[in-house]
């Protein structure tokens, strides 16, 4: 390593924070800029540790340490061909992924981790800054074409690889803008929409075509689709959000969270809303049911909304504070994370059951009925079981709940049913280990396949399924393999 010693001199660093009371006042990125020799310092805290199980946290398999060493000697070039080789889109996962890469770091057993997310976001953008990342066509195509159906990360992913194996690529997206979950899930405050659009710029002018509004199995044809394309990858993500069937769910101000997010994403993007389907967290009690991801994104919308409270519950018990022992190094941690929406303002609460949506005589939301649950064994050796505790129901003020638990599959009506792939147990579409369907020229990757999951695992699965549809056209490949000998597939969803 280019500083042995580096791990036992510096401590973990990461760029400050944008004050909250400030940063709530608009949507854009929340961290202050972080100079390239903070970076290289933070890259020689990378130790020698022999086996690197980082590698085994990554769902990509970036190849950690040789990246962390190039920055530390200033090779910038050579670190972003390092980390281009196994990510196709490091400028977004260096920004929004939950980074078990570090979770698995082995500086991490009794010393905070390497800071791997932000050094790999530093690449990146050097990477554009020097004109190290610029379009290259491929040198022949193969004369094949190939539809990528979905332009979230999955399918952006396995178009640009196809388009590198020389193949003739088109992205279908419903919507009207490329990006998918990137586009319209994804907050800005996380991840700016100029980042998506600057790696779309580059994509395309290395040949991918991307066609919006354009809904594959609604106003594009499946037969025609099928009859022009050599291939076919499905990566329209896990859409169907799971629902809350209590009484009260019908009434005005209960919304799934997604709609909420994708809408407030619209605005920022110049998309216009009918102000009869707007929704707004202005002068509300807003209540945020699902205490992942999601709904912190809802909190930090919400908090920019000024809304005029914020709680956010969830059924599960809270964490420990700490790694707990039923997920011990390199697993990813069970343990309370506190997201910059929270440290922004918001009522967080555990083991809180939602009974009821309490309305008004004009259909509208005004309370939440909740109770409290917790973890109760009826008989000696059996399995605990989550329970509501007697006496304790209340109800608290909402004008806006947000349903932030979960999707539970694809669309089926539509394309999925036309093509008549089959499903699996729960209701993704079903693979093989190469990611072909049930219909041979078909293949799907991502959420859709998997069922919901990390931006980082659709990204490589889109890779995945690219390789398995360049052998299937051509017969071999050169697109790069991930490395799965240490991949830990259980460290994180």
């Amino acid at each position: 390593m280019g500083k042995p010693t580096g791990f036992m001199e510096y401590g973990r660093e990461l760029p400050k924070k944008r004050d909250p009371k400030l940063r709530v006042n608009d949507y854009n990125e929340l961290y202050e800029p972080f100079g390239e020799d903070k970076v290289q310092t933070q890259a020689a805290r990378c130790m020698d540790c022999g086996v690197p199980f980082c590698h085994s946290g990554c769902p990509l398999g970036n190849i950690i340490p040789d990246f962390n060493d190039a920055v530390y000697e200033q090779n910038w070039e050579l670190a972003a061909e390092i980390l281009f080789s196994t990510n196709n889109f490091p400028e977004f996962t260096g920004r929004i992924c939950p980074a078990p890469c570090e979770a698995a770091c082995v500086l991490g057993i009794n010393k905070p981790p390497v800071a791997i997310e932000e050094i790999e976001k530093n690449i990146a953008e050097v990477a554009f800054e020097r004109g190290y990342v610029r379009a290259k066509e491929p040198p022949v195509r193969t004369g094949k074409k190939v539809a990528v159906i979905g332009s979230g990360p999955a399918g952006l992913a396995a178009a640009e690889q196809l388009n590198r194996a020389g193949h003739s690529v088109t992205v279908f997206e419903r919507a009207d803008k490329i990006g998918g979950l990137l586009r319209y899930g994804i907050p800005d405050f996380k991840l700016e929409k100029w980042v998506v659009d600057r790696r779309l710029k580059v994509m395309e002018d290395e040949g991918v075509v991307f066609r919006t509004n354009s809904n594959v199995g609604e106003n594009i044809k499946v037969p025609d689709v099928m009859r022009s394309f050599d291939a076919i990858i499905l990566t329209g993500g896990s859409t169907i959000p799971r629902d809350l069937p209590i009484p009260g769910r019908h009434l005005k101000g209960v919304h799934f969270a997604m709609d909420f997010l994708t809408q407030q994403n619209g605005r920022i993007n110049g998309k216009g809303i009918a102000p009869e389907e707007e929704i707004w967290a202005t002068g509300k009690n807003v209540v945020v049911i699902g205490g992942g991801d999601t709904g912190s994104d809802c909190v930090g919308t919400s908090n920019r909304h000024r809304a005029k409270s914020i709680t956010q519950i969830e059924v599960l018990a809270k964490p420990p504070q700490e790694r707990d022992t039923s997920t011990p190094w390199p697993n990813w941690p069970m343990q309370l994370r506190t997201s910059t929406s929270h440290e922004e303002g918001c009522d967080r609460n555990w083991a809180l059951t939602t009974k009821e949506f309490v309305g008004d005589e004009n259909g509208n939301l005004v309370s939440l009925k909740i109770a409290q649950m917790d973890w109760v064994t009826s008989a000696p050796g059996e399995k605990p079981k989550f329970q509501e505790v007697p006496g304790t129901e209340r109800v608290i003020p909402c004008e806006l709940a947000l349903l932030a638990i979960g999707f539970v599959h694809p669309q089926h009506n539509g394309m999925i049913q036309e093509l008549g792939v089959e499903l699996d147990e729960r209701g993704n579409v079903k693979a093989a280990d190469n990611f072909q369907t049930s219909v041979p020229k078909v293949f799907t990757a991502g959420d859709m396949r998997r069922g919901q999951s990390l931006v980082v695992w659709a990204i490589s699965e889109g890779r995945e399924a690219a390789r398995n549809v360049d052998i299937f056209l051509t017969g071999s490949t050169k697109l790069e393999a991930r490395d799965i000998s240490m991949l830990n597939t259980a460290t994180l969803v």
